[in-house]
């Protein structure tokens, strides 16, 4: 028989399921009821539900809930900085099953080799790794990347069968006034879906950037913003990640009826975080406690995801959808004892069993030497442009400090919270070298340093001593990228990044143990910040309000220009 006869055969009990789930209930994300009886899975297909079956292999779920397979909406894997392969291993036993992915790290860095490791990559997963096609390679006209993606080149991309779409259009600006770049990428994606990304944009700009095709857009960091944009025919994706927390805002907002278009997502999160507090089941166990039904929540992070995003065959426990199920003790709780993904129950044997892809982006980090007069901000004038940080926010203040300058150089001033911050082009490109201020690190000594500095991935440094800045960032070149802490003449911890200097290879196990001497390392500089590391790399991004850094200079994001 044909794969559709024999699960219909299946289904109907004609012959025997090849796995059946026996002695749970499933809760249904559509009607919010639970549906006593076996679970029937033939392949990667569920076929069964409510009846009994009779099964080549019988699983006991006595006691547990059924619910579908969690879909984080939107993320950037690269941020765990683990390999696709580790993050399956460290996210698919919690429930995550599909995970829509924007592989524009690693595209800023080596181009479309990047984005091609990915989609190899997926062909190999147990979870169902989607791969959306990065729109901006770079983000902007105002940051030095290591590549830049064309319409054409994307083009070329559209041929993988993990492709789901055009990934977040971060240059809404230049989707409001018609570039002529932009508005190729967008006709290439016209009948398929558009990946949103719009801080703060409201009323006739939004009106005009949702008019060109975009449907799903996470930025929203207030009720009343995720509101209009809902009315405006978005899908909100609630987003709770390392930096970037948006949970407790959103939350009134999720009830049973507006669940239906609300989705769930991290963005951006650490294997330190992902270890201490979970992933998507995390956030679904916080709104919970928050007092959003389980109806909503569950539905948020599976059936209206899929949804979302056109897939069709996921998203609920139901015959002829795939099987995608987390079996919990609690739907308080979110507690997943077991996870099967596509039919596959995600244990050690099956993650054993995968086939690995080399990844790329090897000796990417090509700095100039640097020294410490490096460092060095020049001015006249003692009013100065400051980045104000908000902790738990991507998005940052534009403040203005007056600042004296001593010899040509306004230093830091650490007793009044203001660090020196650069940004060091390590593309191989032009070596330019850009510096400004920020408060709000609460760094009193020393110095912090990274590959990781959204979206351009230049090195990007923080620091209240030159000559540690100068040794941080040239570690980073001497272990192929990561992050560096130094103190006083030494490096008190690092994490080497070597793929693309954005990822290790090593064990999540071992990533997670790094990052943890690498906060404490940070905690003795003063640093005052949950996720110093991650909040580093979004000070320079220039697509964020209010007041960025890149190798470029300090740029006014409201304005959408260099600080001249």
């Amino acid at each position: 028989m044909s794969d559709l006869e024999t699960r219909i055969a299946q289904a109907k009990g004609d012959e025997p399921a090849d796995i059946v789930l026996r002695g749970g209930a499933v809760f249904c994300v559509v009607t919010g009821g639970m549906i006593r009886g076996d679970v029937a899975l033939c392949g990667d297909r569920i076929v069964g539900i409510g009846a009994t079956y009779e099964g080549q292999r019988v699983i006991d779920v006595t006691g547990l809930t059924l619910v579908p397979g969690f879909i984080d909406t939107h993320l950037h894997v690269e941020s765990s900085c683990i390999t696709p392969f580790e993050f399956d291993r460290l996210v698919t036993p919690l429930g995550v099953t599909t995970a829509i992915c924007d592989p524009h790290e690693i595209a800023n860095v080596v181009g479309a080799e990047g984005i091609r490791y990915f989609q190899h990559a997926s062909e190999n997963l147990l979870m169902d790794l989607r791969v959306q096609l990065s729109s901006c390679v770079p983000s902007t006209h105002m940051e030095t990347a290591g590549a830049h993606l064309s319409a054409e080149e994307i083009n070329l991309l559209m041929d993988h069968p993990s492709g789901i779409g055009l990934a977040e259009m971060m240059n809404y600006p230049g989707v409001i006034h018609r570039d002529p770049d932009i508005m190729e990428k967008l006709r290439l994606f016209e009948e398929d879906h558009i990946d949103g990304h719009c801080p703060l944009l409201l009323g006739r700009d939004l009106n005009a950037y949702v008019a060109g095709g975009i449907r799903t857009e996470h930025e929203a960091t207030s009720a009343e913003e995720a509101r209009e944009k809902l009315q405006k025919g978005l899908r909100v994706l609630i987003r709770e990640g390392s930096v970037s927390k948006d949970l407790d805002a959103l939350a009134p907002l999720l009830t049973d009826a507006t669940s239906a278009y609300l989705c769930l997502c991290t963005d951006d999160r650490n294997p330190l975080d992902i270890a201490e507090e979970g992933h998507i089941d995390s956030m679904i166990r916080r709104l919970i406690a928050k007092g959003c039904s389980p109806l909503a929540a569950y539905r948020a992070a599976s059936l209206s995801a899929a949804e979302a995003f056109g897939l069709k065959d996921r998203g609920q426990i139901a015959p002829g959808k795939r099987a995608d199920i987390v079996a919990l003790g609690s739907l308080d709780v979110c507690d997943a004892q077991m996870v099967f993904a596509g039919g596959v129950l995600a244990d050690d044997k099956a993650f054993a069993a995968r086939r690995h892809v080399a990844p790329v982006g090897r000796k990417s980090v090509k700095a100039p030497k640097i020294k410490p007069a490096s460092f060095r901000h020049a001015g006249n004038r003692a009013e100065t442009d400051v980045i104000g940080i908000i902790p738990g926010k991507i998005l940052t203040e534009h403040l203005v400090e007056n600042i004296p300058s001593a010899a040509g150089d306004k230093r830091p001033v650490p007793d009044r919270d203001l660090a020196r911050v650069a940004v060091i082009e390590r593309h191989g490109i032009n070596g330019n070298i850009a510096t400004g201020f920020v408060h709000g690190f609460g760094l009193t000594r020393g110095a912090i340093a990274a590959t990781v500095a959204h979206d351009h991935h230049n090195i990007v440094a923080v620091g209240v001593d030159y000559d540690d800045l100068s040794l941080a960032t040239n570690r980073l070149s001497e272990i192929d990228g990561g992050f560096v802490v130094v103190r006083g003449g030494r490096v008190r911890a690092e994490l080497p990044l070597p793929v693309a200097g954005l990822m290790s290879e090593a064990p999540f196990e071992e990533v997670r143990h790094n990052l943890e001497t690498l906060r404490e390392a940070a905690l003795e500089l003063g640093v005052t910040l949950q996720e110093p590391f991650l909040q580093l790399a979004f000070v320079a991004l220039p697509v964020i309000p209010a007041l960025k850094i890149t190798d470029r200079g300090m740029v006014d994001v409201t304005r959408f220009e260099i600080i001249p």
